[in-house]
């Protein structure tokens, strides 16, 4: 179940990422940050509270690494993404975040001392390789500093993003991965609207709060993106080697590429198509791998 997972939380956040780029003319990254983390803990609180999850049996160690694990996650990592898609592009981003994958085989490795086989390997590079074809773009007007600055603030977010999701891997085995991201995304949400406060003014936020909570697009991004594709990217690593769920999570530029083709009307070139095609293969060669 926990390749399924993975997947599914590719076609959650591709959608998210569709549905914020149709509504999200009005907030910076750091307002539209906060209200999809508010949204998400929200869901978590609704769906423990619902669903009677019982209480979690973390540790004192257990909670310190969660709130390291949402510091550098959710606050750092997703500033040092934004930054970086801000000065490259989406398109040069998306080249720069397929170090993601080989990232975690490293740190799954120097944690857990775990591995994939050679089959989900190939597979994971032909995947990579396919997105690489899909979105890449010379970049044509970046400054040098832009580029240097942007490559070098990518690399980085997605080492955090892999290591932070990997430390509490361990916590995950015997606790709901519900609690988890409650307490990952608290972290996040507290530290964020501190940061929305300091920049912007209790006014501007409260502002901004309203017209986000009452903008369908964000809402609906939100419980896609936040809450739903969190949920199913915990459990992917939860239930599945570490390797084969950043595999499978990194076909969502291939599900963005689809929809922004159906509901954003944007150009399918044939490299787009090729590049597709071949992460498609990639991906069943790791599912078809024991």
């Amino acid at each position: 179940m926990g390749d399924l997972y993975a997947v599914i939380t590719a076609v959650c956040w591709s959608s998210a990422v569709i549905l914020f780029d149709i509504s999200t003319k009005n907030f910076t990254a750091i307002q539209l940050n906060v209200l999809k983390n508010f949204i998400g803990v929200f869901g978590f609180i609704l769906t423990i509270v619902l669903f009677s999850i019982p209480s979690p049996s973390f540790s004192q160690q257990d909670i310190f690494t969660l709130a390291l694990s949402g510091f550098l996650g959710i606050l750092i990592a997703d500033g040092l993404f934004l930054e970086s898609l801000r000065r490259l592009g989406s398109g040069l981003s998306a080249v720069v975040s397929t170090i993601y994958t080989p990232t975690v085989f490293i740190i799954a490795f120097i944690l857990f001392n775990e591995t994939i086989n050679l089959q989900s390997y190939i597979g994971g590079l032909i995947v990579l390789g396919g997105i690489t074809i899909s979105v890449f773009q010379p970049p044509k007007t970046i400054k040098k500093r832009d580029l240097y600055i942007g490559i070098l603030f990518g690399i980085a977010a997605n080492i955090l993003t892999a290591y932070s999701v990997l430390i509490i891997k361990p916590i995950m085995k015997n606790n709901s991965v519900v609690y988890v991201a409650l307490y990952r995304f608290s972290i996040g949400l507290i530290f964020g609207i501190i940061m929305n406060l300091v920049k912007s003014g209790t006014k501007t936020v409260i502002q901004k709060f309203k017209q986000g909570l009452t903008n369908h697009y964000v809402i609906l991004g939100a419980l896609l993106g936040t809450y739903l594709s969190v949920i199913f990217w915990l459990s992917g690593y939860k239930y599945t080697l570490a390797g084969r769920a950043a595999i499978y999570n990194q076909l969502s530029t291939v599900f963005i590429i689809i929809l922004a083709r159906i509901f954003l009307k944007e150009p399918l070139t044939s490299k787009k198509v090729i590049g597709v095609s071949l992460a498609i293969f990639g991906a069943i060669i790791v599912g078809v791998s024991k």
